[in-house]
């Protein structure tokens, strides 16, 4: 498909990356490929994580059709660029329309990305997942990639105000090896297994990371290891209340 927008945007992202001197690190883009379709199946930690999953599939000179609610479309800053990029909108109420649109763009050859625990998570840790990724990747005969994003939680995330002009802040990004699902397979199981492996690799991001924080930003740390962050069931019983957005 045409794309008239995406590279001038991916440029004012790069260029914007540079003036903040923020530190980006990919580990594993070689395993997402040069070319033909996929499934990116990310964390989901900041407002800003479709630009750095995107980030990370530059090296294989892929463009990444992300998968957003479709609030996001109706912004009238916001939705032309989306649209400009191709992403796809998603109507939560009538979802089969955009599974058919992604599909189809994975038949095409297109990498399609996607956020499986649907909203934020607030502990820092992998929530449930949703079957989708699994599923689409299934149908259209194309890998399942895990992704862990860390680091992006400190410029802009659920709850906390935004910092988008602080500078030096890191960036992970790790790529993992690629899942096969069949048609065949339960989604259950798949399910699982992608959990388990966007977990590890987000352990080892949070493990990893060059930067700890200090007394007065262990909001962005997970409970686990010694931040003030919402443990995954006080995450929960947030979100199901609305309270902290």
């Amino acid at each position: 498909m045409s794309d008239r927008v995406y590279p001038p945007v991916i440029a004012a992202a790069k260029l914007m990356f540079r003036v903040l001197d923020c530190r980006i690190n990919v580990v594993g883009a070689h395993h997402i490929p040069r070319e033909g379709g996929a499934v990116l199946a990310s964390n989901h930690v900041s407002y800003l994580d479709f630009i750095f999953a995107g980030f990370g599939a530059q090296p294989a000179k892929r463009l990444v059709r992300f998968m957003a609610k479709q609030e996001v479309f109706a912004n009238r800053y916001a939705g032309p660029l989306m649209r400009g990029m191709h992403h796809i909108p998603v109507d939560r109420s009538a979802g089969l329309a955009s599974y058919r649109e992604a599909l189809a763009a994975l038949r095409s050859g297109e990498v399609v990305g996607i956020f499986p625990e649907a909203t934020i998570s607030r502990s820092f840790t992998v929530k449930e997942l949703k079957s989708g990724a699994n599923r689409l990747a299934a149908s259209a005969g194309v890998p399942l990639i895990p992704v862990a994003l860390w680091g992006t939680q400190r410029l802009w995330t659920k709850g906390r105000p935004r910092t988008l002009t602080r500078r030096h802040v890191p960036v992970t990004i790790l790529i993992g090896e690629p899942l096969h699902p069949q048609p065949r397979d339960k989604h259950d199981a798949i399910n699982d297994e992608l959990h388990r492996r966007m977990q590890e690799l987000l352990d080892q991001a949070q493990q990893e990371y060059p930067e700890k924080p200090k007394d007065d930003e262990l909001w962005w740390q997970p409970a686990h290891l010694g931040g003030t962050a919402p443990t995954p069931e006080e995450a929960a019983a947030l979100d199901a209340s609305g309270r902290g957005d």
